[in-house]
């Protein structure tokens, strides 16, 4: 999703976290219709460092990137702020404080998104999971943060051999996952927001591909399913990532490639209708609500493979919203309470003359 993040910073939790903040449930703290961004923090690359000050009024959901580990296996998850050396124009840390302050003084959420490409979190033993609760508590602290978001990518997260029951799943990676989510919110209460932001193959593949399977396919395939079900009361928002992929096999059967409306419309659909995983009619992955949707795209032509542009955008809008401009692709269904969209990222929508944001609040009528 994003290049590694440098500069890690050891952080202390202290006393008095924001918890009243939190008081509302956090899906009702959301605008009907969410923008959701990721804005580079602790890394810097060519579309240029943005201060948290100056993110736009358009974001509704602003993740950090990233929060990483100091080790693959050690749950110790470091958050800090862009080297000067390579961000020139980097806030203080007191500056980015106040800001994320002022940001939720606006109505906007601050996430701490924790992996990303280079950020592999493998939480194989309890001892791992411990040290994720405290560590990621510990950033939230220290600034004051809305909630979580999880881009586990890469090898994070896989499924045992007999592991074939996404109900009850056995890997130790994804049991303790869900397990360290849910102290998480059990610690911050029900307005903790947590957003997951999976790739394609850890959650539609599913339809095809579980785990490894009898034949020896990637134990990756479809990764991601416990762990949304299990927490799919305590999410707030599933944006997965409708780019960088692969051909994806839709609810019709035919495979469905990126660079259009009908691969979201396609995707969108497996999540608000729900599917048989590995094709297993009793074994049905139950459909999400669609306030609890967006759909992930990126931001610009440099910001992933598989972007759109604005119209394309929108047919996938009026599609998955109002049944009409459908293409080949028809949906299950018409849902406009669907969220919103989420996009990768907030600096190359800036790089881009913010053509991504812009579409969207027109598109929704909205003013900021």
């Amino acid at each position: 999703m994003a290049l590694a993040a440098s500069g890690m910073l050891a952080l202390q939790s202290p006393a008095g976290a924001s918890d009243a903040r939190r008081a509302t449930p956090a899906a009702d703290a959301l605008p009907a219709h969410t923008l959701v961004g990721y804005l580079h923090t602790s890394f810097a690359n060519g579309s240029g460092y943005t201060r948290l000050a100056d993110t736009p009024a358009s974001w509704d959901i602003i993740d950090l990137a990233f929060g990483e580990p100091t080790s693959a296996t050690s749950g110790d998850i470091r958050f800090g702020l862009c080297p000067r050396t390579e961000c020139p124009n980097v806030e203080t840390k007191d500056e980015f404080k106040a800001a994320v302050k002022a940001k939720q003084a606006q109505g906007k959420k601050v996430l701490i998104s924790i992996g990303g490409q280079n950020g592999q979190v493998q939480l194989t033993t309890t001892q791992a999971r411990d040290t994720f609760v405290s560590s990621v508590s510990a950033i939230i602290d220290e600034y004051g943060l809305d909630g979580l978001d999880i881009d586990f990518e890469g090898h994070s997260l896989s499924l045992g051999a007999n592991d074939t029951d996404f109900k009850n799943p056995k890997s130790p990676v994804i049991v303790n996952l869900i397990s360290a989510v849910k102290t998480l919110k059990a610690k911050y209460g029900s307005g903790f927001t947590l957003t997951m932001a999976p790739e394609t193959f850890f959650v539609q593949l599913g339809y095809q591909h579980y785990g490894p399977g009898q034949w020896g396919a990637d134990p990756r395939a479809g990764a991601y399913l416990p762990v949304i079900h299990a927490l799919r009361d305590d999410l707030t928002l599933l944006h997965v990532q409708d780019y960088n992929s692969g051909p994806v096999m839709g609810l019709d059967n035919q495979y469905h490639q990126m660079g259009g409306a009908d691969f979201h419309i396609a995707m969108t659909d497996m999540l608000l209708t729900g599917f048989p995983v590995k094709g297993n009619a009793a074994n049905v992955f139950p459909p999400l609500p669609p306030e609890k949707i967006a759909i992930g795209m990126p931001a610009s032509p440099h910001a992933g493979n598989g972007h759109v542009p604005p119209a394309e955008v929108n047919k996938a809008l009026d599609c998955l919203t109002k049944n009409t401009d459908c293409g080949s692709y028809k949906p299950h269904g018409k849902w406009p309470a669907l969220r919103g969209l989420m996009t990768w990222s907030i600096n190359w929508d800036r790089f881009n003359n913010r053509e991504f944001s812009k579409n969207f609040d027109a598109y929704f009528g909205r003013v900021t």
